[in-house]
């Protein structure tokens, strides 16, 4: 298992990048906007960083180590247990880790159906994303037909 990034919701971009970019002094790596969905992702990394992010990046098609800021356009209030996002890891084989996670009692609340990506929480309700390395796994079952449990 390979650390990824942290995700963190923001209310206001342009002061998170300021307080992250300008004041902490990291570097943003890329961006993504979703008009559809409307959002945008930044992803940042420490300047210490930059050649371990680049050799990632090059070597496995993912950037790490990343603090990822999500904005999401709506004004929803999220409180503030919500702004903590979720911790991001790459395994080799997603189905067989969260096959795993399930013996140990974890539930899996959003399934691999796309052999992809999976969301469980921790005892204390952080949320973990698990994603596969390298290209998606072909969907197979029991995966493909789970349903989402609970909360993520």
């Amino acid at each position: 298992m390979k650390y990824l990034h942290t995700m963190l919701r923001v209310r206001d971009l342009d002061a998170a990048l300021h307080f992250y970019v300008d004041l902490l002094g990291m570097k943003e790596a890329r961006r993504r906007v979703d008009d559809k969905n409307k959002y945008t992702l930044v992803f940042l990394y420490a300047p210490q960083d930059e050649a371990v992010v680049k050799a990632s990046m090059e070597k496995t098609g993912r950037d790490q180590p990343m603090v990822e800021l999500t904005y999401n356009w709506d004004t929803e209030d999220y409180g503030e247990a919500r702004y903590f996002g979720h911790l991001a890891f790459e395994v080799d084989d997603i189905f067989a880790y969260c096959e795993t996670l399930m013996q140990g009692g974890v539930v899996i609340n959003r399934p691999p159906r796309d052999g992809n990506m999976a969301f469980v929480r921790s005892p204390d309700k952080h949320s973990i994303e698990i994603l596969q390395k390298g290209k998606p796994l072909p969907p197979k079952e029991p995966w493909a037909s789970m349903k989402n449990t609970g909360h993520w």
